[in-house]
């Protein structure tokens, strides 16, 4: 799990469309802070911190920490609206949570020992079927990524879920063995059609030059 990172946040008095706007002209991002059968708290965030969280992976399902006057909330952000032309954060929700709260969260998946697998070395291909796979997990152990290992697979092979080791208390949300990834066959361009193809405009060009030398002979005729 990584660390936490931590917005210092300020509170809102005003709620709505207009006082989002006035936030915004005043360089903050407004933001809500909801659930935990709790009343929902509007807040404001500094745009460069949520700028530079956003930059890093697994953003969706990296557990923050905001201090609002003093007082600190473990939350997740479950939406971000976006400016549609600059891409900036415009309005983020955020839940609160604890610990041991259980939630639904997308981890991304990545890959090691490729230069370990024998499908791979004679020029198979990854084909990458999930680059995230959605996981029921406490908030608290909120993994950074699915590790899957390359090693020994050859072309043809597949990975499904069930090869993987997921942390404690960690469980896909789908219930079967779904597949994440397979070893596929490569895919090379038939060297016959290149060479046929040469030879066929190798033939264009000399027909051309043949009715071109024929052409010069009957005018010298006439």
């Amino acid at each position: 799990m990584a660390d936490t990172v931590t917005f210092n946040a300020e509170s809102r008095a005003r709620v709505g469309k207009g006082a989002a706007r006035a936030e915004r002209r005043n360089g903050r991002v407004p933001a809500v802070i909801y659930g935990a059968n709790k009343d929902p708290e509007a807040i404001s965030i500094d745009p460069a911190q949520l700028r530079a969280a956003r930059m890093q992976p697994g953003f969706f399902a990296t557990l923050f920490e905001v201090e609002v006057e003093g007082n600190s909330q473990q939350v997740l952000c479950r939406d971000l609206q976006l400016h549609p032309v600059t891409d900036r954060p415009m309005h983020a929700d955020f839940l609160r949570v604890t610990e041991r709260t259980q939630i639904n969260v997308e981890i991304p998946v990545s890959f090691e020992n490729e230069e370990e697998s024998p499908g791979l070395r004679q020029g198979g291909v990854l084909n990458v079927v999930r680059h995230v796979v959605e996981v029921i997990c406490r908030a608290g152990s909120i993994p950074n990524e699915i590790t899957v290992d390359l090693a020994g697979l050859e072309i043809g092979d597949s990975v499904h879920i069930s090869n993987v080791s997921l942390p404690d208390g960690v469980k896909p949300t789908i219930d079967r063995d779904f597949t994440i990834a397979t070893i596929a066959a490569p895919t090379v361009a038939p060297v016959e059609d290149e060479e046929g193809d040469e030879d066929a405009e190798g033939a264009e060009d000399a027909a051309a030059e043949d009715g071109g030398d024929d052409d010069g002979d009957e005018e010298s005729g006439d």
